[in-house]
């Protein structure tokens, strides 16, 4: 009997870059277990896979992951994956990054790649905070939540990016918690195999920060809110999906079909070749 050493991802991981550098209880790991197992149901093809990551925790994900990856710069992850789908439809490319990366400094890069409906999909760990840099307040912040910029509670209203990602136009929204762990990867998967802009968000634990503040000082302090606030309301109005200390609304909010951008720019690049010929044809 042959015992198997390996990791039944390893494949997926790039092992030189272990130990990864996230804290005791992030719950940034369990959402880098469900994007490989993802993967590995689907029987991905790494050579069509591009990874892109922005500043924050969950930016290390791109250098973790066994496949071509950029680790951008602040907050500007889908612009740099927009060159990269635009340059070559034929490759998958994922965003991976932070509520604070893709909704503070590079807000304006979403919905504007939500609207046009380019081929990405984007997977958003939303950990309440800026947890790299000190617990600084964020734009998903919830009301009355102490942080280190907060310390008397915050006042600011939060995004609910699941409105924000379904009225921009995005094809598929869904979110989840790190609880949700088959869930979370059957939405990986449904998001890796539909065409167009894609969102999932995951609520993920920060205990070091983020839970130290709010009375939850471990990973299962938090994943003990996660289970008894989370409520599955499939399909509703996603303008009403709350996250509170009371209740956070998880689910799948949008599931439609139209034509990615990238598509329509090769089919209009196509055509006006086709015109260019017959005028040549022409003369």
């Amino acid at each position: 009997m042959v015992l198997e050493t390996a990791h039944p991802f390893s494949k997926y991981l790039r092992a030189e870059m272990m130990p990864h550098i996230w804290c005791p209880g992030c719950g940034n790991g369990i959402v880098l277990n469900c994007f490989a197992h993802a993967l590995d149901e689907l029987k991905y093809d790494l050579d069509k896979l591009v990874v892109v990551s922005g500043i924050g925790c969950i930016g290390r994900t791109a250098g973790y992951v066994n496949a071509d990856s950029f680790h951008t710069t602040h907050g500007r992850a889908l612009a740099f994956a927009t060159g990269v789908k635009l340059a070559n439809p034929e490759l998958e490319v994922v965003v991976i990054s932070g509520d604070g990366d893709l909704f503070a400094i590079g807000g304006n890069h979403f919905i504007h790649a939500a609207r046009r409906n380019m081929g990405i999909k984007v997977l958003c760990v939303n950990n309440l905070n800026y947890g790299m840099t000190g617990g600084q307040q964020g734009p998903t912040t919830p009301l009355e939540s102490l942080t280190a910029t907060s310390p008397y509670g915050s006042i600011e209203h939060p995004f609910n990016l699941v409105h924000l990602a379904s009225a921009s136009g995005s094809t598929y929204v869904a979110r989840w918690t790190t609880l949700h762990v088959r869930r979370l990867t059957q939405s990986i998967k449904k998001m890796l195999t539909k065409r167009g802009f894609c969102f999932v968000e995951v609520l993920a634990q920060c205990p070091e920060i983020y839970g130290r503040h709010n009375k939850m000082r471990s990973g299962l302090e938090m994943m003990s809110w996660f289970k008894r606030a989370s409520v599955v309301e499939n399909f509703s109005d996603p303008a009403k999906a709350e996250i509170s200390a009371e209740k956070i609304s998880v689910g799948e909010f949008v599931d439609i079909e139209k034509l990615s951008y990238e598509k329509m720019l090769h089919e209009k690049i196509s055509k006006i070749n086709e015109k260019a010929m017959e005028k040549v044809e022409l003369k």
